[in-house]
């Protein structure tokens, strides 16, 4: 599943190549990937690309006063091409085409069709029950005393540090280098912690921030 590094790099990416493209037509192939129907999709027809954000591990694609909430699932993936896809191309789910022959395309690979999108006005996104309930961002991180609070949990810090209403951005493949960085066992409760220790996990999550910089090369 793509998490806050991920998704912060493709975020970044596509608001740089993107803004300021106008869209000639938007379409949800996948069946059940539009959790709203109201406004339509169509309604972007016109509209300009404003811009490209992340929130947890979900990007939200800007149309000025409307916003495209994306979740990704563990195997959906946004990206933009230079053509149109064909009718085969039988991944496709949400297809967003610009007047300048590119296309933004959320395509999701295998069977399972989990990956979802919401269009949203853009100042009800917040308040969007799956970005309402998450707890504070892993990257940049929190401050501290925040921070303590969050993971102030009697489960092991390995589930713990995955679950967005804790903390958000963080799944397994980050994880295991979090608490390596951090020196500490994943089977460690979060209300175990000693001040030292909070401090030290705090202090891993800037392997995020490389990660992204990393990406960013």
């Amino acid at each position: 599943m793509p998490e806050l590094p991920e998704v912060e790099i493709v975020a970044r990416r596509l608001n740089t190549s993107l803004s300021g493209a106008a869209v000639e037509s938007a379409m949800a192939p996948g069946m059940n990937v539009m959790k709203t129907f109201d406004p339509p999709l169509d309604v972007l027809v016109g509209r300009e690309l404003t811009g490209v954000r992340r929130v947890g591990k979900m990007p939200v694609v800007e149309f000025g006063d409307l916003a495209l909430l994306i979740h990704l699932m563990s195997a959906g993936r946004l990206k933009a091409f230079d053509k149109r896809a064909t009718p085969k191309d039988r991944a496709s789910r949400v297809l967003v085409r610009l007047r300048d022959g590119r296309e933004l395309r959320l395509r999701e690979f295998g069977t399972k069709q989990r990956a979802w999108a919401k269009l949203l006005p853009a100042d009800m996104i917040a308040a969007d029950e799956m970005v309402s309930t998450l707890g504070p961002e892993a990257w940049p991180p929190p401050p501290l005393p925040e921070f303590a609070v969050a993971i102030d949990k009697p489960r092991h810090l390995h589930p713990l540090l995955r679950h967005q209403k804790d903390i958000a951005g963080i799944g397994r493949s980050w994880v295991d280098e979090i608490l390596w960085e951090a020196r500490l066992s994943p089977f460690k409760k979060g209300s175990e912690l000693g001040e030292e220790e909070v401090e030290r996990l705090h202090a891993a999550l800037d392997v995020l921030g490389d990660a992204i910089d990393h990406y960013e090369r």
